[in-house]
């Protein structure tokens, strides 16, 4: 696939159905290291993208920028219509409507299932301190309710977060951002460390979501990938390699050099036995 016909492309669908986040020449530079190369990458209102690449492609660089975590040298991120994202500070972007799950679940070990979801359904609105003591209202209980249904940890409503598996504490937190009412969801390598059922039941749980929100997956498991991407998005050294659909992009031999040219270079690298 032809880079500047793929841009050309994805610019024209954007246009019919509406772009919710639009990044154009974005680079990223750390002391002299370009994470992010004149970057140009484009999602859907309620699509869900999965953004593959080898390690260093840039990838968690992507949900940084969009998150405000990290700022480009140059560029645009455009959120919605017509928000400029790079002068706003990270919690003026999550008000907006963006809600970022890291790799590494960070709930509240000590507090039940059913209060991790209360501290996020309160927290926009109330504060930290004030949410600690507040009541939840009828309202928030029922989206407490929808949130653990959604999540399928109704029947762990009142065990301690710290005791769930892996798997579940990734669900809780992904209903903790839910509860945050985002429009887009950034959600960064789900199901790494997760049983093959957990991962199975990831996967249903994002594709449920992408109804009603945008989603972006960074993701290396290939097998999950095959489960939910739609369009997968490849990156490599910081700018985008090529786009399409899943079964397009793993027959590119592109990717396959970059994936398996790279295991075959680290197989020739190692200390003969």
């Amino acid at each position: 696939m032809n880079g500047a016909i793929q841009d050309e492309e994805t610019v024209h669908v954007a246009a019919e159905r509406g772009s919710i986040i639009y990044l154009e020449g974005v680079t990223v530079d750390f002391d002299g290291f370009k994470a992010l190369r004149d970057l140009n990458f484009i999602v859907n209102y309620h699509e869900l993208r999965v953004v593959i690449g080898p390690n260093g492609a840039g990838k968690t660089t992507l949900l940084d920028v969009i998150s405000g975590k990290a700022k480009p040298q140059s560029g645009r991120v455009i959120f919605g219509k017509d928000q400029d994202l790079l002068p706003l500070r990270e919690n003026q972007i999550a008000a907006l409507g963006i809600g970022r799950k890291f790799q590494t679940p960070s709930v509240f070990g000590n507090l039940t299932v059913w209060e991790n979801l209360e501290l996020s359904v309160k927290r926009a609105s109330k504060g930290v301190f004030a949410t600690l003591w507040a009541k939840a209202t009828r309202e928030e209980t029922e989206r407490i309710e929808s949130g653990l249904a959604t999540i399928g940890l109704k029947d762990k409503r009142g065990s301690r977060a710290g005791a769930l598996s892996h798997g579940e504490k990734q669900w809780l937190e992904i209903g903790m951002v839910l509860l945050q009412d985002p429009a887009l969801l950034l959600v960064d390598e789900p199901v790494a460390g997760m049983t093959d059922q957990e991962t199975e039941q990831t996967g249903q749980l994002l594709l449920s979501l992408a109804d009603k929100h945008s989603i972006i997956v960074i993701e290396h498991d290939m097998e999950f990938v095959r489960q939910i991407a739609r369009t997968v998005t490849v990156l490599h050294e910081g700018t985008v390699l090529c786009e399409g659909p899943v079964e397009t992009i793993q027959s590119d031999p592109r990717v396959m050099e970059i994936y398996l040219g790279r295991k075959k270079e680290k197989k020739e690298d190692a200390p003969a036995r």
